[in-house]
């Protein structure tokens, strides 16, 4: 027999987002929402099938390799979606998985998998017991067994009271599948296919109906709207967090940090109140994140010291490097072993050496700065003419002195030095002083002078 193929149905329009992307594309803790799903399907099948709805290029490249695509290109309920899926699917076991609710655990899902194969069901059940049942199908059973689902909408007052809900996750045996679907009439408030009728279809025919209850119930939830996925998107944060911290990460203040899925983060490694972090994010060991900075997608070595306010994007920083406070690494920074950047330094496309220091208010855009050079207060490269954009070459032991002007394209030789104030225009060799400002004029007794002139005439 085929292995297990799981099929997602991501078809829906998703009219309650309000959007004009498709509602599992819309960004979770760093991923979009179908890659949820995929990431469980992919844990239990050896096959994924995915249902779409028409002009879903995006979904498609969003899903990437590895998945077989199937459209539904009129959307007549979940039983006509499946339905599209047939000549995609093996004839093992068949896992359907809806494309909004990432909080379905893999273990879980093996577990009603499992359960399906050893009890030879022709369809098992996720289920979940939930305090406050509406909006969803109510599992009715006989006897203890389940006989059918009925839709919330089209439930009677006595069946709403049923707490033991559809989560819309089953596991099917596949023979007795298709033909039950192929039964399934659109005689419902909806005027559509429902899936759910397969339940009692199959039922009714002496196929046994099996049930595995979510050992949690907010597995179940599902996103129709914002709201939904902001509510979805709390609790997908603190398990993030929970798993960070048992892994031997400190969060000071779990309530006002965000970390995404995304981000990897070492043993030993603090994080302060008011940080962000985002996309494909790493730390090692024994770095300290400091309150208010926002990383996204950089990478961090051992022991690393972000201080407060740090803003960093698509950067790499290794071992022992101190930044910030108030720091700005923009795309396509390197910042070597223990260099530091501090207050109100900003830089692009930049490498910064081993033990060099952009200590505060400065600018380095597009600059290589070897090891061990010191970039004074408020030194600016100038790497913009108007036109394009210059390269500023510093070499290793270099001393750039206080408030100096580097124009690129510009090349400043290992050990040399430039003079506090100057604007910096031509290359500078090894070990040489370049000193470029205006000879300094001193005026005795010219204050004296002034206010002798401008003295106010007696009234």
């Amino acid at each position: 027999m085929d292995g297990v193929t799981a099929v997602i149905l991501a078809a829906g329009e998703a009219k309650r987002m309000r959007s004009r992307q498709p509602k599992v594309l819309h960004p979770l803790a760093g991923r979009p929402l179908i890659a949820y799903a995929l990431r469980t399907a992919r844990a239990i099948a050896d096959r994924v099938v995915m249902v779409v709805g028409p002009n879903a290029d995006d979904v498609r490249a969003a899903a990437g390799d590895g998945v077989t695509f199937v459209e539904q290109r009129e959307r007549l309920g979940t039983g006509h979606a499946l339905g599209q899926a047939r000549g995609a699917c093996g004839s093992g076991p068949i896992v359907v998985l809806a494309g909004d609710m990432p909080l379905l655990s893999g273990e879980t899902l093996e577990h009603l998998v499992g359960h399906h194969q050893a009890t030879a069901a022709a369809a098992t059940v996720l289920t979940a017991v939930a305090d406050r049942p509406q909006g969803y199908g109510r599992i009715l059973r006989q006897d203890g067994r389940v006989r059918r689902i009925v839709e919330d909408r089209d439930a009677t007052d006595d069946q709403k009271k049923i707490a033991e809900i559809n989560t819309s996750i089953y596991c099917f045996d596949a023979r007795r599948l298709w033909p039950a679907l192929a039964e399934v009439r659109t005689d419902n408030d909806q005027g559509e296919y429902y899936l759910t009728d397969v339940i009692g279809i199959l039922a009714k025919a002496g196929g046994r109906i099996e049930a595995v209850t979510a050992p949690d119930p907010v597995e179940a939830l599902g996103i129709n709207d914002r709201r939904q996925l902001a509510a979805v998107a709390a609790i997908l944060r603190r398990r993030i967090l929970d798993r960070l911290m048992a892994d031997g990460v400190t969060i000071v203040d779990p309530a006002s940090t965000y970390i995404e899925d995304t981000v990897t983060l070492g043993p030993d490694t603090v994080v302060y109140p008011q940080v962000v972090l985002e996309g494909v994010t790493t730390f090692g060991t024994e770095c300290v994140v400091g309150s208010g900075s926002h990383v996204t997608a950089s990478r961090f070595g051992d022991r690393v010291t972000l201080k407060p306010y740090c803003i960093i994007a698509e950067a790499v920083v290794e071992d022992g490097a101190t930044l910030g406070p108030f720091c700005h690494l923009r795309p396509g920074c390197h910042i070597g072993q223990k260099a530091k950047v501090g207050n109100f330094a900003e830089l692009k496309k930049s490498r910064i050496g081993r033990g060099s220091k952009v200590p505060h208010v400065s600018y380095v855009g597009d600059t290589t700065v070897g090891a061990d050079v010191n970039v004074g207060a408020g030194t600016v490269t100038c790497n913009y003419d108007g036109v394009a954009k210059h390269a500023t070459t510093i070499g290793d032991g270099a001393f750039v002195g206080t408030n100096s002007s580097l124009v690129a394209p510009l090349t400043i030789g290992e050990g040399a030095y430039i003079g506090a104030g100057s604007t910096i225009t031509k290359d500078v060799p090894p070990g040489a002083l370049a000193v470029g400002r205006g000879a300094q004029v001193v005026k005795e007794g010219w204050t004296a002078r002034k206010a002798k002139k401008h003295k106010s005439p007696e009234v």
